[in-house]
């Protein structure tokens, strides 16, 4: 049997990752049962199915069923049914699946960890119940938390009663779709936390998410059908994740360390008191780092002195001055738009129970302001334009990341305080503060040049001054954005594998975040990597000459000591081939959003060709080099094998053949000679790709077809 790292239970389940390969079998007959301390261990080891008992328990558990005794029993009763019975023939748990037939079931243990009831011994034809439907206090990959509306059903995750009682707790997780859906925990029967709402890419109220939450991590809403659901699928196996609702209320990530043979937490859903959900009360705000942490919102004041000076927020606060417009809908004349405005709060977790609009930015203050009703909006990208009428609940300030909220107030709350002698003082004060940051600007100005300078010169005297490139139309590196290696190591916590975004033969790719708070990718050319100086520079000379929306954007470089590196604009869904090749990722990309992705491609690849000053041959176009931005919108990538033409050229021969075969043209493979039609080739297989959803390498282990291009063609 296998090295056990630990276990996570299911309802009449507990499943434990397992590193070496194990040999049990894994499937339970009306012939084969597992009698306590018997296990089933999944086809690959990678899931363990058994009896168990908890650190400070008597009892013996399988899933979340105590037995007084080591004699329990895990079979397949006579109707066909998987039932949990005690030494004494005492049904103590079945599947009660109706109208089976009896000796034709079977019960298997699968590689994800889910439990299946099949029809047949060898797994039949339909499943007639699964432990993933019905799961306790652990979240694995591939399991589907949901609900629908119109049945009613929902599967979600339900806490222990303690971690030394597997019964059932007082928490449970689940995916509410309200307007917008959001990640919620229940306490009983009122909302402990919620995630803010989906944006296609994040829950944008987890403020301590570093990554695109997490990898294969997404929300599938069908509005029309009202279903919803949220589950995670990663691409790799080379790490062992799962996500566990602790007895106490803490929703929090389980990462394998094999280094320290352990268990680490990554995301938590509660790291402050701010995290409880309506902390403060209606139109109270809630920021950790202040004390008291919570305060009513501008023009507002406590309902309960005497409760908020004991630390008691939850009766909230209230509106002081009504608004404008509900002064004047109520002396009967029309609202006076034009005397009530907006605050602005800046890095916000958005209030609860948000109306959706898919109007533009624009637009949603105007829809905002025509109604009375309507208290606040915001905006983010994923979403659209978000308003809430009534009392705003669960609000909160964050350090980072958030949304900008708008709340409306009547006039005279926003002019508020303007009197003239603050505005004197503040004017003096402002005037004393530009004077000092001037000073303190211009001295580390003063500086940064004579680093920038220094770092100039030292580039310079390697690189001997010269234009890099295989085309004559070089840049020089003294007119490049330079950033220094101390800076990038910064912003992506000294290049930690969590910041990782993806590897290539250049080297890796990873995430930031500057001081200002922008987002990057940081491309580190490895000492081993096939790529060297010429192709670094190349893709410098051209990619920081280009302006356009399909393209990625160039920030700078960096090139100190060995280190080579190429900082970009941050894609927060990763390259296209991500979503296309994933069988579950894919099915985000319907007919429109392809549609979109060709259409981008088809307008960067037309400005190389044709819009650019001077005309750039890719020579690498392929769909790991289409990034794909925050709505899906495609950016053309990695122009390191890029080629430059001016004036009148239109083709030229090279004996050095790059790119990626599969993509190449036959000329350009075979002769090495190529041009704009050999992009226009890579563009037609890309093209077919994005269509079918099938890679042109996946036909080669087909004896009918080399290719996808063969299978087009045939």
């Amino acid at each position: 049997m296998g090295k056990t790292i630990s276990c996570s239970v299911l309802l009449a389940l507990i499943s434990c990752f397992y590193l070496l390969f194990a040999t049990a079998l894994d499937t339970i007959t009306p012939s084969k049962s597992i009698k306590d301390p018997d296990v089933i261990i999944s086809q690959n080891g990678v899931f363990r199915l058994g009896f168990f008992s908890l650190a400070n328990s008597s009892n013996r558990y399988v899933g979340i069923l105590p037995l007084k005794d080591s004699s329990g029993i895990l079979t397949i009763s006579d109707d066909g049914n998987l039932v949990v019975s005690n030494g004494k023939a005492e049904i103590l748990w079945s599947t009660n699946v109706t109208n089976l037939v009896p000796n034709a079931t079977s019960a298997q243990l699968l590689d994800s960890g889910n439990l299946v009831l099949n029809n047949g011994e060898n797994g039949g034809s339909s499943i007639l119940w699964e432990s993933f439907q019905h799961p306790s206090n652990v979240f694995l990959q591939t399991m589907k938390i949901s609900t629908d509306v119109k049945t009613g059903r929902k599967v979600q995750t339900r806490s222990w009663k303690s971690p030394d009682d597997a019964s059932d707790g007082n928490f449970f997780q689940g995916i509410e779709p309200f307007s917008i859906p959001e990640g919620v925990i229940w306490n009983n029967n009122q909302i402990y936390f919620r995630t803010g709402p989906w944006n296609g890419r994040i829950y944008i109220g987890l403020i301590n998410v570093n990554r695109v939450y997490f990898d294969g991590f997404y929300v599938v809403a069908d509005d029309v059908e009202k279903t919803y659901y949220e589950t995670y699928e990663y691409s790799t196996d080379s790490r062992l994740i799962y996500f566990e609702l602790e007895s106490d209320g803490r929703y929090v990530e389980r990462i394998w360390d094999a280094g320290k043979g352990d268990w680490i937490n990554g995301y938590s859903s509660y790291l402050t008191d701010c995290d409880v959900y309506g902390k403060c009360g209606v139109f109270g705000i809630c920021d950790s780092t202040k004390r008291p942490i919570c305060s009513c919102l501008k023009g507002f004041k406590p309902r309960n002195i005497e409760e908020w000076s004991r630390g008691n927020w939850s009766s909230g606060c209230f509106r002081t001055t009504p608004l404008h417009c509900q002064r004047d809908n109520n002396n009967g004349s029309e609202a006076g738009q034009g005397d009530d405005g907006f605050l602005k709060l800046k890095k916000m977790k958005v209030p609860a129970f948000p109306d959706q609009s898919s109007i533009t930015n624009g637009e949603c203050k105007d829809q905002c302001m025509k109604n009375c009703s309507c208290v606040a909006y915001a905006y983010d990208a994923g979403i659209g334009c978000m308003l809430w009428s009534g009392d705003l609940i669960d609000v909160q300030k964050f350090s980072n990341r958030g949304v900008d909220l708008y709340i409306r107030l009547p006039s005279s709350e926003l002019d508020k305080g303007n009197s003239e002698i603050i505005v004197i003082t503040t004017v003096i004060s402002g005037m004393v503060v530009i004077i000092i940051i001037s000073a303190l600007l211009l001295l580390r100005r003063m500086g940064q040049q004579r680093g920038r300078k220094k770092r100039r010169t030292h580039i310079k005297d390697k690189f001997h001054g010269e234009t890099i490139g295989e085309s004559s139309i070089g840049v020089k590196l003294q007119q490049l954005p330079l950033f220094n290696f101390e800076e990038l190591a910064t912003a992506t916590n000294n290049f930690h594998p969590q910041k990782k975004l993806g590897q290539g033969g250049f080297g890796l790719v990873y995430k930031g975040t500057l001081d200002d708070g922008k987002e990057i990718a940081v491309k580190r050319l490895s000492k081993d990597s096939g790529q060297g100086l010429e192709e670094f520079m190349n893709e410098v000379a051209v990619i920081s000459k280009l302006q356009h929306r399909n393209l990625v954007k160039l920030f700078g470089c960096c090139v100190e000591a060995e280190e080579k590196m190429l900082v970009y604009e941050f894609m927060p869904n990763r390259s296209l081939d991500a979503f296309l090749f994933d069988p579950v990722k894919q099915r985000l990309l319907d007919w429109r959003k392809r549609f979109n992705i060709i259409e981008g491609i088809s307008r960067g690849l037309l400005y190389l060709h044709r819009d650019s000053r001077l005309s750039i041959i890719h020579r690498d176009l392929k769909a790991s080099n289409i990034l794909l931005d925050q709505d899906l919108n495609p950016k053309i990538s990695d122009f390191g094998m890029a080629r430059i033409f001016g004036g009148d050229e239109n083709q030229a021969n090279t004996k050095r053949v790059v790119g990626t075969y599969g993509y190449m043209s036959p000329e350009y493979a075979m002769q090495g000679q190529f041009s704009e039609k050999s992009d226009v080739f890579s563009y037609g297989v890309l093209l077919l790709e994005i269509v079918s959803g099938r890679r042109n390498t996946s036909f080669y282990n087909n004896k009918d077809d080399l290719s996808l291009l063969g299978y087009v063609s045939s």
